[in-house]
């Protein structure tokens, strides 16, 4: 198994988008108590997103740590052009979600949470497809563990076999 780097938010410009504030209340003895969790993706709108989710007793501070958690939990989306490099279907907890690469022109066929996640990673032609659970947090989450499935294509034609790589150039150049 490969390492994973760790990606530093700093180098990056990231813009943070608020996608979904939760108001949970909890009954005590003198009442209830309200407390707030926010879900935030961040991304440069090049190849890097993450997903963040805060809790807290006010909305600013819920919504800080979500962009802290967001940061900390950067990915790097592999694109072919503007696209994905291929269809990918993941499941989290009841939601499934279904990405699929698009031709040029296309933009971003999606539904809430995943447009953003998708807008922040850069991704500009996708079809999409939420099936199961419609929760904003676990398609978001959903997405991003999907992005992070993806393998770039040329990484994989490189891990694959040379010798195999060798035989199918000598086979075009025979055949012409």
């Amino acid at each position: 198994m490969d390492l994973v780097t760790k990606i530093n938010p700093d180098e990056l410009l990231l813009n943070d988008k608020l996608v979904y504030i939760n108001r949970v209340s909890k009954v005590m003895k003198g009442g209830k108590r309200l407390s707030f969790s926010a879900l935030v993706v961040t991304g440069d709108g090049n190849g890097y997103v993450g997903v963040g989710q805060g809790k807290a007793n006010e909305v600013p501070s819920a919504i800080g740590k979500a962009n802290a958690d967001a940061k900390k939990n950067l990915i790097r989306v592999p694109m072919v052009g503007s696209t994905i490099p291929h269809e990918i279907q993941v499941k989290l907890g009841a939601s499934k979600v279904l990405l699929k690469p698009a031709a040029p022109g296309t933009g971003i066929i999606a539904g809430s949470s995943i447009r953003i996640v998708l807008e922040a990673a850069g991704v500009k032609d996708v079809l999409t497809k939420s099936l199961g659970s419609s929760n904003r947090v676990n398609m978001a989450k959903a997405t991003i563990l999907a992005l992070k499935q993806l393998r770039d294509p040329k990484e994989v034609q490189a891990k694959r076999k040379p010798a195999s790589k060798a035989k199918v150039e000598e086979g075009v150049a025979s055949s012409d």
